[in-house]
């Protein structure tokens, strides 16, 4: 019995030392694997990481890891420092290597769903519904037209008489936010059934329009969005539009 047992705890010992044995084995082999293949010290992503998060910001979210030199790629950092000031231009996700190309100046940062507005203009935001601008089918960088409704005062003849009038012929989107979309009501539905569904329903929620106009536009456009009603029109870069008229009741149906 008790040689049973002797003989049962060296098995365990030795099954304990051949683990460890082959652990070592292992790592020493990944190790001469790696200096075969010279390898460098470069900063890889250990977390996911937000586009425009300034580099001081990056340490807790980095690693220096060796990697196999032919891995390497030609920009990727090995500190941080030498990048002191910059953001990150994208998203960073775990495992990639930190390369120069991922970091930019703040000025030079563009948000994802915008465009560059021109030199000299103001980008003024306003929220609307769906309807009132195409039924939503706008992105950065379309034109659009801004309509305006007042209930009186729009007129000198007589003052107190409703109008609309095209009071911004063309500008720029330079970014368009959306209301999220509510999920879906079956769970069970295929991929194209939950397609067709998306495109036959009517746009719901909110849009939040910015827009690129000059200081006169972006007065008319504030003093609206405050007081009076706004519609938008989907515009072409065309510049052969008719001026624009106002519209009071009688001349409706002229």
């Amino acid at each position: 019995m008790k040689s049973r047992l002797i003989a049962g705890v060296a098995a365990v010992v030795l099954a304990l030392v051949g683990a460890v044995m082959v652990f070592s084995y292992a790592n020493r082999a990944d190790a001469r694997a790696v200096q075969d293949l010279e390898p460098v010290e470069v900063l890889v992503v250990q977390a996911a990481v937000p586009a425009g998060t300034p580099v001081a910001d990056l340490a807790a979210s980095v690693a220096t890891t060796q990697l196999p030199g032919a891995s390497v790629a030609e920009t990727a950092l090995k500190d941080l420092e030498s990048s002191a000031g910059m953001v990150t231009a994208v998203d960073l996700v775990p495992g990639e290597q930190l390369v120069t190309e991922r970091l930019v100046k703040p000025e030079d940062l563009v948000t994802p769903g915008t465009v560059e507005v021109p030199a000299g203009l103001h980008e003024v935001s306003i929220l609307v519904e769906p309807q009132r601008i195409a039924g939503g089918r706008v992105v950065a960088g379309d034109y659009v037209g801004i309509f305006v409704s007042m209930e009186t005062g729009g007129v000198e003849d007589p003052p107190d008489a409703q109008s609309t009038q095209l009071v911004v012929p063309r500008v720029l989107v330079s970014a368009v936010q959306r209301a999220p979309e509510p999920a879906p009501a079956d769970a069970e539905a295929t991929e194209e059934e939950a397609a067709t569904a998306k495109a036959e329903a009517l746009p719901t929620g909110s849009l939040m329009l910015t827009v690129a106009v000059n200081p006169d536009q972006a007065t008319r456009l504030v003093f609206a969005s405050e007081y009076e009603s706004i519609w938008l029109s989907k515009a072409t870069a065309a510049e052969n539009d008719a001026p624009p008229f106002i519209v009071q009741d009688k001349e409706l149906y002229r």
